[in-house]
């Protein structure tokens, strides 16, 4: 399994589930991971820098692709400026349809892409529940995220005669446990949900081993909200 933003909060719990069902995982992102498991082979890149990308594909043949790498901003949506938004777009999107090209054409092994999208690439935030929290969620990210959606349906199904299924995941708030957001907004993200509590990290590589595996050999094109009911109601 290829995994990129391996060494983030959702990057490590999906690689470490990988390596938990006997996969050999690839890490792609620019920070070390801490996973010190013999089976995690560490790629040190930027997945929006070409050369970068090539040096994944070289020498390795990949079954899974993991499409996990994303960044946002948190500066004032009147003030938008075109760095922000050319970065957010290159990381988010861009980044992920040359990934799928590389995957899609230079593993003779592949079989599934998973694409880690958002439960805002299909609602918009909240503004109300961010009461004591500066990571309110821009614009942007929402709009790259929405992308990610309809991508997955594009290669979906150009990609089926290959052989390769793709489906995405669209998580809804996840705990951060090392650095929990605020106090607030935790309690009013929970009231929110029906199932009164923000997500957990395992939750959501689980759905990804899922869609990844056989099990799941007759989904295709899919988007799976994984979000405790927040989008319901």
């Amino acid at each position: 399994a290829l995994i990129t933003g391996s060494s983030g909060q959702i990057g490590t719990a999906i690689s470490n589930h990988f390596l938990n069902e006997g996969a050999e995982v690839y890490g792609f992102d620019l920070n070390k991971s801490t996973i010190t498991n013999k089976s995690f082979h560490q790629i040190i890149g930027d997945v929006t820098n070409e050369d970068d990308i090539d040096k994944v594909f070289q020498n390795i043949n990949y079954d899974i692709l993991i499409n996990n790498s994303g960044i946002s901003i948190f500066s004032n949506f009147l003030e938008r400026t075109n760095t922000e938004l050319d970065s957010v777009f290159s990381v988010n999107l861009k980044s992920v349809i040359k990934m799928i090209i590389k995957f899609s054409k230079l593993s003779s092994h592949a079989t599934s892409i998973v694409n880690i999208a958002s439960l805002y690439g299909l609602i918009s935030p909240d503004p109300r529940i961010y009461t004591d929290c500066e990571r309110n969620s821009p614009e942007i990210y929402g709009a790259t995220k929405a992308g990610i959606i309809q991508i997955t349906k594009y290669y979906a199904v150009h990609l089926a005669s290959k052989g390769i299924r793709v489906n995405s995941i669209s998580p809804g708030g996840i705990l951060n446990e090392s650095d929990p957001q605020g106090k607030d907004f935790i309690e009013n993200y929970s009231y929110r949900t029906p199932l009164s509590r923000m997500g957990r990290v395992d939750e959501i590589a689980a759905s990804v081993i899922f869609l990844s595996s056989e099990r799941a050999s007759y989904i295709n094109g899919h988007n799976l909200v994984i979000d405790g009911g927040f989008s319901v109601w």
